[in-house]
């Protein structure tokens, strides 16, 4: 599928920073930003990561550095920022895309049977079973791992006529998805925590919005989504029903919303908003 040429002369030589930037999706945002000109941080629980993903910015023409970072600790995130202000200059923009699920705070089955009610069947976990220390993990790493990062970087954004904070969401804080009721609530904190911070920094020209992405095909779920004959699985299925444009996402089909955002020649009076990418999952009741 052919995309359209991006042309964002405003981006140009400001400084991104970008959590869970080693990963499929931000790893796609860091690349575009570079490409525009935008002096970008990559930064990851992963060095490894990381690295990939600013050499691969920096082979096509852009500037990038990887920065090792634990989004839950704040030392961590402080080090991080030294670096890069070093580096690169003050934060400019904010994407907050780290994040993640955790089995433990997932159930077997899509829905409660009466049988679960009994002795559970070894290698099931039902709702009553689901580890709170694991329900916990998954809501720090996706709504502390947000706020601490912005606790971190705000203040260089702070005053600046063109700051912006992107997060990054999930359709799953819009419809939660069966068996993974952690994920869906921790995700949804972080669709309310983007209005709540659009209200609160508003007055120091900080905006801040959301992308919810919808569900995207890409290597690395490739087996979750696929069998091996090319047919999708149960829940691909389910997912490819409930999409009326019937397929899923291309990550490069995430650019035009993060340049839309990130651009305050196109969106400078958009601040709070939560946009969805998801070939109309969200708009669709099932009948």
């Amino acid at each position: 599928m052919a995309r359209q040429n991006f042309h964002h002369p405003n981006l140009r030589g400001r400084v991104a920073v970008i959590t869970g930037g080693g990963g499929v999706l931000c790893g796609g945002f860091a690349k575009a930003l570079a490409a525009q000109g935008v002096k970008v941080a990559v930064l990851d629980l992963s060095m490894d990561a990381a690295q990939a993903v600013a050499d691969a910015a920096v082979a096509t023409g852009g500037e990038a550095i990887a920065v090792g970072c634990d989004v839950l600790q704040k030392e961590s995130l402080m080090v991080a920022r030294a670096i890069v202000n070093e580096r690169l200059g003050a934060c400019d923009l904010l994407i907050n895309g780290a994040g993640g699920n955790h089995p433990s705070g997932t159930t077997s089955k899509e829905v409660l049977e009466s049988a679960d009610l009994g002795e559970t069947a070894e290698g099931v976990t039902t709702f009553f079973d689901l580890d709170p220390a694991g329900i916990a993990k998954v809501f720090n790493l996706n709504f502390l791992g947000t706020l601490l990062p912005t606790q971190t970087f705000a203040k260089d954004l702070a005053g600046k006529p063109h700051a912006a904070i992107l997060m990054i969401t999930s359709m799953n804080a819009i419809r939660p998805l069966t068996k993974i009721p952690a994920y869906s609530a921790a995700k949804a904190a972080v669709s309310n925590f983007t209005q709540f911070m659009a209200v609160h920094f508003a007055p120091v020209g900080i905006r801040v919005n959301a992308i919810a992405p919808g569900f995207f095909s890409t290597n690395q779920n490739k087996a979750l989504l696929w069998n091996p004959d090319g047919s999708p699985t149960s829940r691909s299925g389910k997912i490819l029903a409930a999409t009326p444009m019937g397929r899923f996402g291309l990550p490069d089909e995430l650019t035009g919303a993060l340049f839309f955002l990130c651009d305050e020649g196109y969106s400078s009076f958009v601040t709070g908003s939560v946009v969805a990418v998801d070939g109309g999952f969200s708009a669709y009741s099932g009948v």
